[in-house]
């Protein structure tokens, strides 16, 4: 059994020596140690591997000596800039408050700007939130005072309780449960340990990592303003499409009544879609309701809850079996993306998906020959589409569904109208490349897989579906 302890050690000579003495005799082995005094001079991480009667007495013996964290205790950073004359000792006076108040400072910088003041950024650690508001209006008739944003785009990172601070600003905007928080600093963390092994500064990715959660926060609710639009295929069919500000885009196909979904956006907006869907589909609840899946991404497979059944490639359908298991999905494959895929699933609650409910309807492709290869055929209403699997440029398991009669194609990730994405869609678009190195597992790949999609398509006038943005309108001419 494993487990991950999150402790806050004092930082003093011999504290990690008396946390490891706890373990050995206990016969414990630690598996991983995270610990950098630059970013977090209190928090240690251990990953310990025992029984559970083990790891029980662990917990006890660390309680006992105080090195597990408190999650009841009130503490808080808060990050200000004083805006001081440019003269010697002006600063005085402001030490002399942060002194009378007792809080300790656990980050300074200030640097001249070649006016008459100066500018002063302070990060105080304060055990009592509420002396807080206090402070300031007393700091307020000294000086100009400003209270920095902890997830701002200034580059400030406390170098005290980082991760404590930082993990809860991300679980209020998306309002995690307790577990999940917890879960949450442990992948960041993991981020952090895969940055500093491969020295890169962390700061970019970490203010990604909080714009991306912002993004997703502010369109919860009321503010969950999808662009739905109608796009006339046949006399008896029609495809609805639905693009979230954030995540994948959801296709509906109604045909003679019936319809089919395609893709079906992030977990974190369940309630949002499920009133977009109820009042796009007649019945919305009392139907069987089946979605067609074209690849494995958090932001495709979010809402699978809502469906009675789910059509998949034979890859896609391993990969989300893996996942119900408790095994590495393919982007957690790879080590450098699984911290961030693993934030992403927790920023959008995601959760796995019965493998009792997937129908993988096409047989596998052990040795595709080119970028595209052609596994079946699906058929709905009047459409009678052709299905290509990629060689996994995106993701292994991708597929595109071409309808050569009516000149439509939906293909996924792997083409996407980036030229018709909303301005909320294109900040969104933004953060993905940046937490996962590129979006793409094999970017050349993709590219080629692109082309083949447009080679594929005939003479005459193409409607192309994307998972993100606005429908492409594609002529091919003689």
């Amino acid at each position: 059994m494993k487990k991950t302890y999150v402790t806050s050690m004092p930082n003093r000579i011999g504290a990690f020596l008396k946390a490891s003495k706890c373990f050995s005799e206990l016969g414990i082995n630690i598996t991983r140690v995270s610990y950098n005094k630059a970013v977090d001079s209190h928090t240690l991480f251990i990953d310990a591997e025992g029984t559970e009667e083990q790891l029980q007495k662990a917990d006890a013996e660390l309680m006992k000596i105080g090195y597990l964290q408190n999650t009841n205790e009130k503490t808080s950073i808060v990050l200000l800039e004083f805006c001081l004359k440019d003269v010697p000792g002006s600063v005085m006076d402001i030490l002399m408050l942060i002194d009378k108040f007792s809080f300790n400072i656990s980050y300074i910088s200030s640097q001249e700007n070649g006016t008459d003041y100066q500018y002063f950024k302070m990060g105080l650690y304060v055990e009592e939130p509420e002396r807080i508001a206090e402070f300031l209006r007393d700091a307020e008739k000294l000086c100009k005072v400003r209270v920095i944003d902890y997830n701002s785009s200034e580059k400030v990172y406390d170098n005290s309780i980082f991760y404590n601070t930082y993990v809860l600003g991300l679980s209020q905007i998306m309002e995690l449960t307790p577990d999940k928080s917890r879960e949450l600093l442990v992948q960041v963390n993991l981020a952090m340990q895969t940055l500093d092994e491969q020295g890169l500064s962390p700061y970019r990715t970490f203010d990604s990592i909080s714009k991306f959660a912002e993004l997703l926060g502010v369109s919860k609710g009321e503010r969950f303003s999808p662009r739905i639009t109608n796009h006339k295929i046949t006399e008896n069919t029609e495809i609805i499409l639905i693009e979230p500000p954030c995540g994948s885009n959801t296709i509906i196909i109604k045909s003679n009544n019936e319809f089919l979904f395609v893709d079906s956006g992030y977990a974190c907006y369940k309630n949002e879609m499920t009133r977009v869907l109820e009042k796009v589909v007649p019945d919305f609840n009392q139907r069987k309701k089946t979605v067609l899946i074209t690849h494995a991404d958090v932001d495709h497979c979010g809402l699978l809850s809502l469906f009675d059944e789910v059509i998949t490639s034979f890859k896609t359908a391993l990969c989300l079996k893996k996942e119900y298991e408790g095994k590495n999905g393919y982007r957690e494959q790879n080590p450098l993306h699984k911290p961030y895929i693993s934030i992403c699933k927790l920023l959008t609650s995601y959760e796995t998906t019965d493998p009792g409910k997937i129908k993988a309807v096409w047989n596998n492709v052990e040795n595709p020959v080119g970028a595209l290869t052609q596994i079946g055929f699906y058929d709905f209403g009047d459409l009678h589409f052709e299905v290509y699997e990629g060689k996994g440029g995106h993701l292994p398991g991708e597929i595109v569904l071409i309808d050569y009669h009516n000149h439509i194609a939906i293909t996924g990730d792997i083409y996407i109208n980036t030229h018709g994405l909303t301005r909320e869609q294109a900040e969104y678009n933004q953060y993905a490349p940046i937490l996962m190195t590129s979006v793409d597992t094999d970017p050349e790949l993709c590219a080629e897989e692109r082309k083949a999609i447009l080679q594929r398509l005939g003479v005459g006038k193409w409607q192309i579906f994307g998972s993100h943005g606005f429908k492409k309108d594609y002529s091919v001419n003689l």
